[in-house]
This record gives C-alpha cells, sequence and structure tokens, in this order.
C-alpha cells in the first residue's frame, strides 16, 4: 500500500513540475498619444494589440514560443520603433513603449 502511495505521488509531482505555460505578452503605453503594436513570429504568424491608449497597460495574450519582432505604430510619430526577442514557455513579457523625444521600446520578462 505504501509504495503504490509513493509511486502515485511521485507521477503527480512529476507531472505537475514539468508542465509548461505557453508564454504571454501585453502592451505598455507610456507615451502621450495611442499606439497600435504588431507582434510578428518565426512561424510567421502575427499578434495585433491595437489602440492602446497613454498611460494603458493591456492584458496577458497567449503568444507561440520563439523569435519575435514587434513594431509599434505611434499616433503622431513619424517613426515606428522596433525591436526583437526571443519568446519561451513560463514568461509574460510586457513590451513598454518608452516616453521620450524619440520613441522606443523594450521588453521586460517575468516567470509566470
Amino acid at each position: 500500500m505504501k509504495k503504490m502511495l509513493f509511486m502515485l505521488l511521485s507521477v503527480l509531482i512529476l507531472t505537475t513540475a514539468c508542465s509548461e505555460e505557453s508564454p504571454s505578452i501585453r502592451v505598455r503605453n507610456q507615451r502621450a498619444t495611442k499606439a497600435n503594436v504588431q507582434f510578428k513570429f518565426g512561424t510567421s504568424n502575427t499578434v495585433n494589440i491595437n489602440d492602446v491608449a497613454a498611460g494603458q497597460t493591456t492584458s496577458f495574450i497567449e503568444v507561440p514560443e520563439g523569435y519575435c519582432v514587434a513594431n509599434a505604430e505611434i499616433q503622431g510619430e513619424s517613426v515606428s520603433p522596433a525591436i526583437g526577442f526571443t519568446v519561451v514557455n513560463d514568461k509574460n513579457y510586457t513590451l513598454v513603449i518608452l516616453e521620450g523625444t524619440t520613441p522606443s521600446l523594450k521588453v521586460d520578462d517575468e516567470d509566470k
């Protein structure tokens, strides 16, 4: 009985410890005007997060794992900043549209 309980507990722990969560991404707009962001993944998948208002942070959405290029179109700006980064499972990513004279981007990540 003890052996069976031990095996069952071991399988449960291994199954829980080895499961991965898909990566998620969101946008934080620190500029004074709204922005549209396109995330293009190596698999040709494209995810758009549009109409991100000034000071707004969107909800997380799940995305595929892999290399990603993000392009931001910012209202009233002639410059469309871009950034490339690798997206991996078990992480949340926040693309931050930075305030400043010239629009720029950074990516923050955290464990899920």
